[in-house]
């Protein structure tokens, strides 16, 4: 017999349940069981006045979460784990919204929350983690040059054929790296599959840095937040497990709201370029060589590389920025 739910997210519960677990996503599946399972009214004993906390990830994102609600007692809490359902196949028949199907969502979990100075609300929350001795980069966002300039152009920044051009260089994009034309190829000693961004278009890297300098809290709340049109579970609040942990009581978390990290992000840093030379792969660059990576705040940008996307365009979270940017709440 089928389940009658209460709500929309009763409704994604029980379809998560039909689903089962899925491999990749245990840290989300871990929350969402624990706060499941609490018994309430779960009590703040004090407000979280750091962003960086060692604790139970679970009970820390509650706590966070009422303390920037000014609550001090969470009356009621559910979660449900969305990553698994939304980058399934099986996900995708499944997980639905006002009877739309979602296949892309950026939050990874669903916090439904009461307290006693709030109604019932919902937040959707990105996760991130390192299970490494020290932290690492993080994945923010994975796209292509015309794919991250149509984002910017569907939420009103101007974007010109320049910019896309330099952008499409920058990544290596067919028909527009070094080894498509054999002017660029003469004398080349780096790799030919793409440039590099001191070497892309000019007009159209002045346009980038200019974009990157003067909407900078704006495009990192795209990269967090907005980056699938219709999405109606955007994320406000982002959960990252640092590193590995000898236990799930001894993990350290960093929690922000997206507010936060934006703010955070800005004061840390603007836009700048760090030199760096490839020292692996089948292009070293020969000695003196340096090229110029771009970033802002704490947001890096760089040619995926990778065998099966060579030429996607990959937004990271510079490792171990939670120790680098404020750690204390406002």
């Amino acid at each position: 017999m089928a389940l009658s739910p209460d709500d929309e997210i009763h409704a994604l519960q029980i379809q998560a349940g039909i689903l089962g677990r899925k491999a990749g996503h245990a840290f989300e599946d871990k929350i969402t069981d624990e706060i499941n399972s609490l018994i309430y009214p779960f009590p703040v004993d004090q407000p979280l006045n750091s962003h960086v906390s060692i604790g139970d990830p679970a009970k820390t994102l509650l706590a966070y979460v009422a303390s920037t609600l000014r609550a001090t007692t969470v009356l009621s809490a559910r979660a449900l784990s969305t990553g698994a359902l939304a980058t399934s196949e099986e996900g995708k028949k499944w997980l639905e919204h006002n009877g739309v199907p979602i296949r892309r969502c950026k939050s990874d979990l669903l916090l439904t929350v009461t307290t006693e100075v709030n109604d019932q609300r919902t937040f959707g929350i990105s996760t991130k983690q390192c299970n490494n001795k020290t932290p690492t980069n993080a994945q923010l966002y994975f796209t292509t040059a015309r794919g991250f300039s149509r984002l910017l152009q569907d939420n009103g920044i101007e974007v010109t054929k320049n910019a896309v051009l330099a952008m499409r260089q920058f990544c290596g994009d067919a028909g527009f790296r070094p080894l498509d034309s054999a002017p660029h190829l003469s004398g080349r000693l780096t790799d030919p599959r793409r440039f590099f961004w001191e070497e892309i278009d000019f007009d159209g890297r002045k346009e980038w840095e200019n974009l990157f300098s003067s909407q900078q809290d704006f495009i990192t709340r795209l990269l967090l937040q907005k980056a699938y049109l219709d999405d109606p579970f955007t994320p406000d609040f982002v959960l990252h497990k640092t590193k590995n942990a000898s236990s799930w009581n001894t993990t350290e978390v960093a929690v922000y709201s997206i507010d936060e990290l934006i703010a955070h992000s800005k004061a840390y840093a603007g836009f700048a370029v760090k030199p760096y030379a490839v020292r692996k792969g089948s292009y070293r660059d020969p000695a003196g060589i340096l090229h110029s990576a771009p970033r802002f705040g704490v947001v890096q940008m760089q040619r995926g590389g990778q065998a099966q996307h060579p030429d996607q365009l990959q937004f990271n979270l510079e490792a171990g920025y939670f120790y680098k940017i404020k750690q204390t709440r406002p």
